[in-house]
């Protein structure tokens, strides 16, 4: 199984700058988390395609920074708005073809938004076919601020479109919104494609694996037991580890259970 970090958790770090960091210091499995629009395009990208020419790093998934526009944009009641952001999100997808990544981390819509679950699925289905046009899967991720913080909504979406969605299961995420990832596990099976781990303390949601209490093995088990096929990312908080050598120490931890 592949197993990797992602570069946001050097972030405020420049996402090329957090790329060639890691890089250096072995990892040689990602998620690439765009913070600009000027990292998928220009001299820049051009910067992050030299460092993927030079390591050859395995790039498994790609999170947009433009999660935070969604719902205004993606499931918002302003076409023209729809009509733009699924233009950025075909540049995503070449980008994506580019790096060699396969999985789409999409947040969605906040709580509050006035988004009835039918139009949701209906944008979800949408982005997804132009996905998968360029061979992309496109993974809805269980967000404590979203609507998909709700295991009610995640198993209504699975409900309504069946094989037609893939999810990310984010475990600190779960935490926060205080949901059991084991039952979001036994909820959507085989439909999550992707994972974000990271291990908490009775004080702390999100802290290197291996130093706390969540439990790997078990969480190991019942991954093989829905024939999980996916990659496993290390997404921490810059506050949440001491440097870099922790980083590869979570990824060799985790390679003892996945």
């Amino acid at each position: 199984m592949n197993i990797g970090v992602s570069t946001a958790c050097l972030y405020p770090a420049e996402t090329e700058k957090a790329l060639l960091s890691l890089c250096e210091a072995g990892v040689d499995t990602f998620e690439v988390f765009f913070n600009a629009d000027c990292e998928i395009k220009g001299p820049v990208y051009n910067e992050i395609r030299s460092i993927t020419a030079k390591y050859r790093p395995n790039i498994l998934s790609v999170h947009p920074y433009t999660s935070a526009v969604e719902t205004m944009s993606l499931f918002g009641n302003y076409q023209r708005r729809v009509d733009d952001i699924m233009e950025v999100y075909k540049r995503y997808f070449t980008v994506m073809n580019e790096l060699g990544a396969k999985i789409f981390i999409l947040h969605g819509a906040l709580k509050s938004a006035e988004c009835p679950e039918e139009l949701y699925f209906e944008r979800y289905l949408s982005l997804r076919e132009k996905g998968k046009t360029f061979g992309i899967t496109v993974a809805q991720e269980n967000v404590s601020y979203c609507k998909s913080g709700s295991l009610d909504f995640l198993k209504n979406m699975k409900k309504n479109l069946g094989t037609e969605c893939d999810f990310v299961l984010d475990v600190k995420q779960a935490l926060r919104c205080g949901t059991d990832c084991f039952e979001i596990l036994n909820s959507l099976g085989g439909s999550i494609a992707h994972c974000h781990l990271s291990d908490n303390t009775s004080e702390k949601d999100c802290v290197p694996v291996g130093k706390g209490r969540f439990d790997f093995a078990g969480f190991a088990e019942l991954l093989k037991k829905t024939g999980y096929k996916g990659g496993i990312i290390l997404e921490l908080y810059k506050n949440g580890f001491n440097d870099l050598n922790e980083l590869k120490e979570s990824v060799n931890f985790m390679k003892g259970f996945f």
